[in-house]
């Protein structure tokens, strides 16, 4: 079937044929992007395909981080690796029409895949694990702080923080902070905990870290005084 198509001054011009490059991408790209188009006849063996791609992507990366999951997790594991692969399918098809070939199809793909199973992994490991909501995390700092503090050096140097996070956060800033930065909590976890959205976290942890710069600077200026 042939169509006019504005710029073409009134020719007829055939339409892309499956599987054929256009716009810049590779053949193998375009023909992902064909047999997945909504219109497509091939696009449930495709999108079959896709999927299994997906899944060893998953399982892959899930057997790499095995060794940092809890043993009695582990039985979890592979239908985290199917869970992963169902959302990372939906979210490849629902974004479908942003690829611009930057990289190949099957690449810009795996990523999907990647971030679904991470995020799950990281729930999954810190699934009974209790987060430290007193300062008892504190006694832990000087032997081995996290790399957020490994900047901070000696006990009064700690201890200054730790009277700047009680006295100059708010409950929720210091719940927030030391979970994050104390504890490494992942954001994403934290957020679920907490019943919150990442992005509201991340703006409670700016503040947090805003107010504690400062007082530790006040303190600093304190210091300085003769």
């Amino acid at each position: 079937m042939t169509g006019i198509r504005p710029g073409t001054g009134g020719r007829r011009v055939r339409p892309p044929e499956w599987g054929m490059p256009r716009d810049g991408l590779d053949q193998e790209s375009t023909k992902w992007v064909g047999d997945l188009g909504a219109d497509s006849p091939a696009r449930d063996a495709a999108a079959a395909r896709l999927h299994a791609l997906l899944l060893r992507v998953t399982r892959a990366e899930s057997a790499r981080r095995k060794a940092t999951m809890p043993a009695r997790g582990h039985d979890e594991l592979d239908d985290l690796c199917v869970q992963a692969a169902n959302d990372a399918l939906l979210g490849i098809l629902r974004k479908l029409p942003e690829f611009r070939g930057d990289a190949r199809f099957t690449t810009w793909a795996c990523k999907f895949a990647i971030f679904e199973i991470s995020t799950r992994l990281r729930r999954h490991a810190w699934r009974q694990r209790r987060l430290t909501t007193d300062e008892s995390i504190w006694e832990t700092l000087p032997d081995s702080a996290p790399p957020a503090l490994a900047v901070l050096q000696g006990r009064e140097t700690l201890a200054r923080l730790q009277r700047a996070v009680r006295e100059e956060l708010t409950d929720r800033q210091r719940r927030v902070f030391q979970a994050v930065v104390l504890e490494e909590v992942p954001i994403d976890v934290l957020a679920e905990r907490m019943n919150s959205t990442r992005g509201a976290l991340y703006k409670i942890l700016h503040d947090a870290r805003t107010r504690l710069r400062r007082a530790l600077e006040r303190g600093e200026r304190q210091e300085e005084r003769p």
